[in-house]
């Protein structure tokens, strides 16, 4: 599989990006990746499956970031973990195979960084994720199709422990051990000045706002990993410090996750539950304001 200079070329994926040219090179041969389509918006439930209708990667199998690659909302928060056979049925349903590089891509972040993160959580290394979604596919003029794949089945195994999370009490007590805990959420939201999902505002004490917006650039792609370490740096994360990211539900900080990769954090942990599980304790504090 062809893959951009920032991630390592070979038979298998082994960095989390590809380009629109790369994978298109990669679908046109005998053996492509599986390409899992993950756009998503948040309140709207139908929309993702509405715009896969309209257009897709040609092969491309549409796969639900609320149903499929979550479990159900709660008391874990909006987006918890799937249960690993649930999830194990919907990668082989979708023709996930074991060693084989799958590709996910959404049409704005971060649906599909959080699929790379479910899969790379679920022992599947080979996971790259589109570069500039879809909006870069159409862009450099590569086909888009309406038809409904029906891929083979595949034979993936979900094994979790791939990537390292966190819950509440070890995000919590992050910051005080010498590390950064990241909230990617927006200014706003950090500080408690809006809170459009969740019935509390705020933030966990102790975290360090870095909106996860800052790591995309005017041209919709992720910094390179020069410029993200730089900022990721001026949020105090510094080499060997542990670092873990939250969001409001684990999906935004998923792309965190991903951009700490680029920027060599592959230790970078994500607490899943993020705010939509603090809050379901009440004796959990809860901070306002623009400081940590």
């Amino acid at each position: 599989m062809v893959l951009t200079g920032r991630v390592h070329a070979g038979p298998l994926v082994t960095g989390p990006l590809i380009d629109a040219d790369a994978l298109a090179g990669a679908l046109s041969r005998p053996d492509p990746p599986t390409v899992l389509d993950v756009r998503w918006r948040l309140g709207d439930p139908h929309a993702g499956r509405a715009e896969y209708a309209k257009g897709h990667i040609p092969g491309a199998v549409f796969v639900d970031l609320d149903t499929e690659l979550s479990g159900p909302p709660g008391s874990r928060g909006r987006h918890p973990l799937p249960e690993p056979a649930a999830l194990q049925a919907v990668l082989r349903a979708a023709g996930v195979r074991a060693g084989h590089p799958v590709v996910v891509y959404d049409d704005e972040p971060p649906a599909a960084a959080r699929a790379w993160w479910t899969l790379r959580w679920a022992g599947h290394r080979e996971v790259a994720l589109l570069d500039g979604g879809y909006g870069a596919w159409v862009a450099a003029g590569h086909p888009v199709s309406t038809d409904l794949p029906t891929p083979a089945p595949g034979d993936v195994t979900v094994t979790p422990g791939g990537l390292p999370v966190l819950d509440a009490a070890e995000a919590a007590a992050l910051p005080g051990r010498g590390g950064v805990l990241l909230d990617v959420r927006a200014a706003v939201r950090y500080r408690g000045e809006v809170e459009p999902v969740d019935p509390v505002a705020g933030h966990i004490p102790g975290a360090v706002n870095l909106p996860t917006t800052e790591h995309i650039g005017p041209d919709g792609r992720l910094r390179d990993p020069a410029q993200l370490r730089a900022r990721f740096a001026a949020a105090g994360v510094t080499d060997g410090a542990p670092v873990g990211a939250y969001c409001g539900s684990g999906v935004t900080a998923a792309h965190t996750i991903l951009a700490l990769h680029l920027a060599g954090r592959t230790d970078a942990a994500l607490y899943v539950g993020s705010w939509s599980d603090w809050i379901t304790d009440p004796s959990r504090p809860v901070a306002t304001g623009a400081q940590p």
